[in-house]
């Protein structure tokens, strides 16, 4: 069997193309469809030596849609959402599809030799999102990078060596005053989140995943989502119980009585388990009202800070835990 030509593989079917040598020495190449005249003959139909005006003229031929050309951003991007971002674990799938959102409102028409570092520089002063353009880059460079692999571009990442936006992070601080505020207006399924990310230092979407099934030998199983690491907490040190081993015995006991056989430790009253909307819709409501009250008692400065606390900063709450401690600070005892 004769071995296939890997010469029109990069073009649609029954697209071929011709490249020749004139007689001064110049190549030129141009592109035929593969078609049947009248009679049933094959017959190569001129679609021009363009090769997006010759993918439009096959298109009109195959009455199909033109497909998009491969020189642009607008294809990156596209094979990059449609490839890459699968494989990507969920919240950072969301994410990037966010960003894409924005890079295509700038990048999408725009020929991708035609990107310079002083393109991506005015694109990072133009944002007002400074954070936000900094993740955007991020994301660009990326995509850039698997371009170059794909063979739709050989020069250089534009996005090497540019300047980002400088980041301040996060130094927010619930002291037990706000938690105690907050914690008193929760529902019981968000006192147990608050509970179970406070014991287990983990972020609020690995938090909402962990079952009755991770228990194993003395341990609970977490895998984190973002970072993909197994992570093993043991549940008693010498013969005494932890702080976490008390509240999951806890609230195993309260599942066992209201007969939840959902298998996620973290689960909404009906016990069906807990989304990360659930999850947002029932802390911004508890931290509201505890905002309320404090302003109400005529403490302004408390009520600013409740409103500052998101769920993700019970993180950095994280520290060894007895049973008796735990067992204090749910009952609300300093």
């Amino acid at each position: 069997m004769r071995k296939k030509t890997t010469a029109n593989r990069d073009l649609p079917p029954r697209m071929v193309r011709r490249i020749r040598k004139g007689k001064n020495g110049q190549i030129w190449t141009s592109y035929y469809y593969n078609g049947r005249d009248a009679i049933g003959n094959r017959k190569e139909i001129p679609l021009g030596t363009d090769l997006d005006q010759a993918k439009v003229e096959w298109a009109r031929l195959e009455c199909t849609t033109p497909p998009k050309p491969n020189h642009l951003m607008s294809y990156v991007f596209d094979r990059y959402e449609k490839e890459i971002i699968p494989g990507k674990s969920i919240r950072t799938q969301s994410d990037n599809r966010k960003e894409l959102k924005q890079l295509r409102k700038a990048f999408e028409s725009a020929p991708i030799e035609s990107i310079t570092p002083q393109v991506i520089a005015q694109y990072r002063d133009a944002r007002t999102a400074k954070v936000r353009a900094n993740r955007e880059i991020a994301l660009l460079s990326h995509a850039f990078t698997i371009a170059r692999e794909w063979g739709l571009t050989d020069k250089a990442n534009p996005c090497f060596g540019v300047r980002r936006n400088k980041e301040k992070p996060r130094d927010y601080y619930a002291g037990e005053t706000v938690w105690n505020a907050v914690y008193a207006e929760a529902v019981q399924e968000l006192k147990d989140a608050m509970d179970l990310a406070y014991l287990t230092g983990q972020r609020p979407a690995d938090v909402l995943k962990i079952a009755a099934t991770d228990l194993n030998n003395g341990f609970l199983l977490i895998g984190q989502g973002k970072t993909e690491k197994r992570l093993r907490l043991r549940l008693e040190e010498a013969g005494v119980q932890s702080g976490l081993s008390a509240f999951i015995e806890d609230l195993q006991e309260r599942r066992a009585i209201n007969s939840i056989r959902t298998s996620t430790l973290i689960t909404n009253a009906s016990g069906l388990r807990m989304s990360q909307q659930m999850l947002r819709n029932r802390w911004d409501d508890a931290r509201e009202k505890a905002a309320i009250k404090a302003a109400t008692d005529g403490d302004p400065t408390l009520a600013a800070s409740i409103r500052q606390f998101q769920f993700k900063d019970i993180r950095l709450w994280i520290q060894p835990v007895d049973a008796t401690d735990w067992l204090n600070r749910s009952a609300g005892v300093s």
